[in-house]
């Protein structure tokens, strides 16, 4: 099977777990995933079957979309509600005071990631070292958050916002748990994350994905692979080139194309250059790029 896959994570799985058990009900070795997600998270997990592990690259780059609990006045060593709690006192925030923070939290900022994450520092995970009792400096990182939505609160009697959920929009390599921590710091009062849902994926909602149990009922029906998306249509933006007959085996070992050999061309120009590239088959074969000499040569083949 060649495709992706939308998966609904589900908490206690890790992102690797998904992968695992995809293997076992399709019964194909090559499987990627297309960006950790922590075993406590939920939601949208492209994974990527058979040629179609070449994008992972592609789909781990793209904006994704969050639903997260924040914590205030609470301070673990992970960031999260799973950790060690580290200080904990009462919130004087007021949703107003909220709502006016998270507009600093717009846009670009350097983040430094957390000790509890899959990032290598001298060849160890950051996690590894943080489980020894040991942290190390770790460089801030540019991230983009392109939006946080404040959803609702939940205060106290005195009107203090003890919990909130946000909606944050952000590019890839944010830390959602390192915001919250980041936000309760800037609020004066310490903060954590609870539950966290990923609801985006570039183009991948969660209305469209599937659990591992809906995943295993449709190969036990046989109909797994009617459910598989294909790989040309994660370029829906590039125009389309079409080869005559009598070339398969030129294209198959990847040679440049030269222009005589196109039966058509679908779709207005080509805004980068690049175009996908059919065979006389139908059969999709690559991403090509106009050498601008009546030539077109491979970028990134799917054969």
């Amino acid at each position: 099977m060649n495709g992706i896959l939308a998966v609904r994570k589900e908490c206690g799985f890790t992102s690797h777990d998904v992968v695992a058990k995809l293997r076992g009900i399709t019964r194909q070795r090559k499987i990627g995933h297309t960006g950790t997600l922590d075993p406590q998270a939920e939601g949208v997990l492209p994974v990527c079957l058979g040629h179609a592990t070449k994008l992972c690259d592609l789909l781990t780059d793209q904006d994704k979309t969050y639903e997260a609990e924040l914590y205030l006045g609470i301070t673990t060593d992970t960031q999260d509600r799973t950790g060690q709690v580290l200080a904990s006192r009462d919130s004087t925030v007021t949703r107003e005071e909220l709502s006016l923070i998270l507009i600093r939290f717009t846009g670009e900022l350097m983040q430094v990631p957390p000790m509890y994450s899959a990032i290598k520092v001298g060849g160890k995970k950051l996690y590894e070292l943080a489980r020894q009792g040991r942290e190390v400096e770790r460089a801030a990182r540019p991230v983009t958050i392109r939006q946080i939505e404040l959803l609702s609160c939940e205060c106290r009697e005195n009107g203090y916002v003890r919990k909130a959920r946000l909606r944050v929009s952000c590019s890839k390599g944010t830390y959602i748990r390192t915001l919250c921590h980041d936000i309760g710091n800037a609020l004066g009062c310490g903060g954590c994350m609870g539950e966290l849902l990923r609801t985006r994926v570039g183009g991948f909602f969660l209305k469209d994905c599937l659990t591992l149990s809906e995943i295993q009922k449709l190969s036990d029906d046989g109909t797994l692979e009617s459910r598989l998306i294909p790989v040309d249509a994660m370029f829906p933006d590039y125009p389309v080139l079409r080869t005559r007959s009598g070339h398969e085996t030129q294209l198959n070992a990847g040679n440049p194309v030269p222009a005589h050999w196109l039966a058509a061309k679908e779709g207005g120009p080509a805004k980068d250059g690049r175009y996908r590239l059919y065979g006389a088959d139908g059969r999709f074969l690559g991403i090509y790029e106009d050498t601008g000499r009546a030539e077109y040569r491979p970028v990134k083949l799917f054969l």
